[in-house]
């Protein structure tokens, strides 16, 4: 439940609620629920139009459960559904606004296994909702909600154009006439949701195109192809003598780019290119770029050297989001791979940052690999340890003393970092330091605490 007291979320992470599915709390009860709580409260703020709510979904099998499951809950309330089937997660926030939606939802557990599942909700604006907005959803899923009429029941419509709709609003992100005939593209869509989307754009710009990750079958998003294993698409690159190759993810919000070697480079470089391009064509909002404590302090120093500026934030894109319309800046993202370009989404778009990257290579004539090196990147180690149901490792006293040691050996020429993930039972411990025996000493004692602790 939510802590009225501290105003804790319980069920929302840093992108939606997320689990295992068919085990709490990702069940088909919770997701009926969910659906009836957010349709109550978005109703609540108009009672006299049409209410709407936007629903895409990634591949995962689960999908379909979670879909029918929250269709009811929301035509509970008397709020009208539309399902778009298989559509990127920026397809949903795109398609909120267009079609006056009150509010959208993307089934998807993004990067994670196909065990996994998620619901992810945006506002009538487009974007992800505010940790206010979370716990008023929270508090009704909780205290329950007073059902439509039979009259007033909401009705569900199947939108078989979703993807084609968005497909158009990322091609007009280029300049008109753009094309991308002559270069060999290999693109990996993890098997997910932009499987049809992203091949379909990047043949219709002119590029030639090969297909990894593009046959799902409801079990195999993310699995050994995609943004977090770029493997297959590397060899696929290096194969056919690809220019370039563009890794998604399973809702196809995070991207990392590979050159013509097969070589990847991380969001934080594309973010680096981005910044530099744009502001060099005095299209960077505030002089400033907005990305994660994640991203690494190579980028940070890059920026300084352009007379740039990082803002950092709280991981996760939504917070990215949030500081970037605050700060009234354009772009912003995280070394993962979501790059938010505001300008044109309202969410990370992988595709929409894979054109823009293609762009700049159309525009300047140069080899990926001279795009992809836009900074040298301070040694940087990151680790996960998965935790058990309950357990609560960062409260150890053995943990807490093996991080205070780390932050000192650290102190003066690097930093630690060590954060619980915000979708998945893991601890993340990551360090930077121009010393990698001091880095992997770091990372290594504090790991080992860890799992000590969660023995």
């Amino acid at each position: 439940m939510t802590d009225k007291l501290t105003g804790k979320r319980k069920f929302f992470g840093t992108d939606g609620v997320r689990g295992r599915a068919n085990t709490a709390p990702m069940t088909a009860e919770m997701a009926l629920r969910l659906g009836a709580a957010a349709g109550r409260y978005f109703r609540r703020k108009d009672a006299n139009h049409e209410h709407r709510v936007i629903i895409g979904k990634d591949t995962r099998l689960s999908g379909y459960m979670f879909e029918n499951a929250l269709t009811a809950g929301f035509t509970s309330t008397g709020m009208n559904v539309f399902l778009l089937g298989p559509v990127p997660t920026p397809a949903v926030g795109m398609l909120t606004t267009s079609m006056r939606a009150d509010v959208g939802v993307m089934i998807s557990a993004s990067h994670n296994p196909a065990e996994d599942n998620g619901i992810k909700f945006f506002g009538p604006d487009g974007f992800k909702l505010s940790d206010e907005d979370e716990l008023e959803i929270e508090r009704l899923l909780i205290e329950g909600v007073e059902p439509a009429q039979a009259r007033n029941i909401g009705r569900a419509t199947r939108i078989d154009d979703g993807r084609f709709r968005y497909n158009e609003r990322v091609k007009a992100t280029l300049p008109r006439g753009m094309s991308f005939q002559g270069l060999k593209v290999v693109i990996d869509c993890a098997n997910g949701a932009a499987y049809r989307t992203a091949p379909e754009v990047l043949w219709e710009l002119g590029a030639e195109v090969i297909k990894v990750g593009t046959s799902p079958n409801g079990m195999n998003i993310n699995d050994k192809c995609g943004s977090t294993y770029v493997k297959t698409a590397a060899e696929a690159v290096v194969a056919h003598g690809a220019d370039v190759g563009i890794c998604l993810d399973g809702d196809a919000d995070r991207v990392m780019i590979l050159d013509e070697t097969g070589a990847v480079a991380d969001g934080d470089q594309l973010m680096g290119l981005l910044a530099k391009r744009w502001s060099d064509l005095g299209r960077l909002s505030g002089g400033a770029l907005v990305a994660t404590v994640m991203s690494n302090l190579g980028l940070e120093r890059f920026l300084e050297g352009e007379g740039l500026r990082l803002e950092r934030t709280a991981v996760g894109d939504r917070y990215v989001v949030e500081r970037m319309r605050e700060g009234g800046f354009n772009l912003g993202g995280e070394q993962s791979g979501h790059i938010v370009m505001t300008d044109y989404a309202t969410t990370g778009d992988g595709l929409l940052a894979g054109l823009q990257f293609l762009a700049g290579m159309v525009e300047t004539g140069k080899k990926a690999s001279e795009l992809t090196k836009v900074f040298e990147p301070v040694p940087q180690l990151l680790k996960n340890v998965r935790y058990g149901t309950g357990q609560k490792p960062l409260d150890n006293e053995g943990v807490k003393a093996a991080i205070a040691d780390a932050e000192a050996k650290l102190k003066g020429n690097g930093r630690l970092l060590i954060r619980k993930s915000g979708t998945e039972p893991l601890i993340r411990v990551m360090a930077e330091s121009i010393s990698e025996e001091t880095l992997n000493a770091a990372v290594n004692s504090v790991v080992e605490a860890v799992e000590k602790a969660t023995r």
